[in-house]
């Protein structure tokens, strides 16, 4: 399997997953043009897409939809939740019924040889998921914006290979920068976003030794930093598993506005 994040924070997010034959985007919170650089960093283009899978509809996630499905005719798959939020915008005018698949959370459906199951999260949108892959015995997780983790869902995340996780932001920068009140209440709420603590302790809970890469994602551009970000984390790491064990886990931070390592396992 490869796994690639071509942006990734709170400005906008695209990711890729695939397989040598089929391949995946996860979201497009970003225009056309980066995602198309994006895909041609891992020697794919549009056209090679066996579909777009979206979260949610908020914004840094659905931005550049209605220009790549006017361009790329790709099949979309979303929750009905997030359809009837994104139909509401515009986004899917025109946009043949044939191409549109509803999924549900819970519920694996194959794509080519992947199997794709949509992982239901609490997050303040219509319907949201996050996606673990499958291919081969391999297996990769997209997995942000949600306020806290159930113990299905940390279930549903056992025995990744890799991992791209939220670690949105620091508590203690959001609580004193200057987000109003209720967006600060918002965010630390249990259908916000995960903290860099909050990150690490999930990870903590599904760190083990055949997990081969994890990539801590969306990024608060004002309420974080990616150094703080890493080693909150890597500090969880340790309380939980010791100094050695916490060490060799792969750990990097995507980055907000460019792309990731391509990485392959």
């Amino acid at each position: 399997m490869r796994l690639m994040t071509i942006a990734s924070g709170s400005s906008g997010n695209a990711g890729y997953l695939g397989s040598e034959r089929t391949h995946l985007l996860i979201d497009a919170g970003i225009s056309r043009r980066r995602i198309v650089q994006g895909l041609e960093a891992a020697d794919l283009k549009p056209a090679d897409l066996a579909g777009v899978l979206l979260t949610h509809e908020h914004a840094d996630h659905v931005t550049g939809l209605k220009v790549l499905l006017k361009k790329d005719p790709v099949p979309l798959y979303a929750t009905a939740g997030t359809l009837a939020a994104i139909q509401k915008k515009g986004m899917l005018d025109d946009y043949p019924a044939e191409r549109i698949h509803v999924i549900r959370g819970g519920e694996a459906f194959s794509l080519g040889d992947l199997t794709v199951l949509p992982l239901s999260i609490d997050h303040d949108a219509a319907e949201p998921v996050g996606y673990r892959v499958t291919y081969g015995g391999k297996s990769a997780a997209f997995l942000t914006d949600l306020g806290h983790a159930t113990p299905e869902l940390e279930a549903a995340l056992r025995n990744l290979d890799a991992l791209l996780l939220e670690s949105n932001h620091d508590v203690r920068m959001l609580e004193a920068g200057p987000y109003p009140y209720p967006l600060k209440r918002r965010i630390l709420g249990d259908c916000g976003h995960l903290s860099n603590e909050s990150a690490g302790r999930l990870l903590s809970l599904l760190c083990h030794g055949g997990l081969k890469q994890v990539l801590l994602g969306h990024l608060s551009k004002e309420n974080n930093l990616p150094e703080l970000a890493y080693e909150t984390v890597r500090c969880e790491l340790r309380l939980t598993h010791g100094k050695g064990e916490a060490e060799e886990l792969p750990l990097a931070v995507a980055a907000r506005d460019c792309c990731s390592k391509l990485y392959e396992f």
